[in-house]
């Protein structure tokens, strides 16, 4: 069921990780998250990355959570002052002290994922999210007996919008008179927040979500799986978090992604720039629960497979 996972996140009982070792030789990688690596999708799948990077590359690794805005900075001057060569910084919100902060630091890469700008050692690593969720849209629409979807989403990002317009544009080709409901918590660790906008939503007819909420998308889980509904995983394979609940996940190869990055980065090959990778790279797709796949009209499965194939 869906508390799998509640134990693995600790509902918000996570200190933020920190570890600081300097990198003074050799080749040193860092990554800064806005929540607990612990989420099971959007940073937990950053960690793996930093996890294969110091596996593959014998890279000195070192990690922080941070906690607000005003962190941001900070934590980029402490990494590129103690040597480290690449820092990740994971979501949209970094982009603009990674560039402040690159100006006095040109000997270290900064890798912001989802953002929105690049200088001549900052990149903005994306991932075409939109093409699965456009995929999950299908299926919900599928899937739905209301014709209403809901949306979950932690911070109001032009990331997050996409990734719901996608969704959107997908429930709405198979169901053109169909609705999404679209509700934002502010904060992306907050998982009864979480639950009460999904129970809020269920309250006006929706009954397949999709969630864009980090750690707080348990709470899209917790409710749907109360109201007997169903839901789709985010960033990383979320099937089992919830096994009677999400019918499918939208998954993104972060961890490869990362692992290419800093093995350029470290043979001297990198070139910042807006990154950008998809289904067509294979660093994008659409993972179904085998559990709840009888659960979707073939007709659907058809329409999603086509659409996946399309997007290659």
């Amino acid at each position: 069921m869906v508390f799998v996972l509640l134990q693995a996140i600790g509902l918000g009982g996570c200190s933020p990780h920190r570890t600081h070792p300097t990198a003074t030789s050799g080749f040193g990688v860092a990554l800064l998250t806005p929540g607990p690596v612990s989420d099971g999708g959007w940073n937990a799948a950053a960690y793996e990355g930093l996890e294969l990077i110091k596996t593959r590359l014998g890279a000195e690794t070192a990690l922080v959570q941070t906690t607000s805005p005003a962190d941001f900075e900070d934590s980029f001057r402490d990494f590129a002052s103690r040597g480290f060569n690449l820092v990740f910084a994971h979501g949209f919100e970094y982009t603009d002290a990674a560039l402040k902060v690159a100006q006095d630091f040109p000997n270290t890469y900064f890798v912001v994922s989802s953002g929105g700008a690049s200088s001549r050692n900052v990149a903005s690593l994306t991932f075409n999210f939109d093409q699965a969720t456009y995929v999950e849209g299908i299926l919900a629409a599928g899937v739905s007996k209301t014709g209403v979807a809901g949306a979950i989403g932690g911070v109001e990002l032009p990331t997050i919008k996409l990734t719901f317009e996608g969704f959107e544009r997908g429930f709405l080709s198979m169901r053109p008179n169909g609705r999404i409901l679209i509700s934002y918590t502010g904060n992306f660790n907050d998982v009864g927040a979480a639950k009460e906008a999904t129970m809020a939503q269920i309250g006006q007819g929706a009954d397949v979500f999709i969630h864009n909420a980090d750690a707080a998308g348990l709470g899209v889980f917790l409710a749907a799986a109360r109201a007997h509904a169903f839901a789709f995983g985010a960033f990383n394979n979320q099937n089992e978090v919830a096994p009677d609940v999400v019918l499918a996940s939208a998954v993104t190869s972060t961890p490869l992604a990362f692992l290419k990055i800093a093995d350029e980065v470290k043979d001297h090959r990198f070139h910042p720039g807006m990154l950008e990778f998809g289904m067509k790279d294979g660093m994008v797709k659409v993972v179904l629960n085998p559990k709840l796949k009888s659960r979707i009209p073939a007709a659907a499965l058809e329409r999603a497979s086509k659409a996946e194939q399309q997007f290659r």
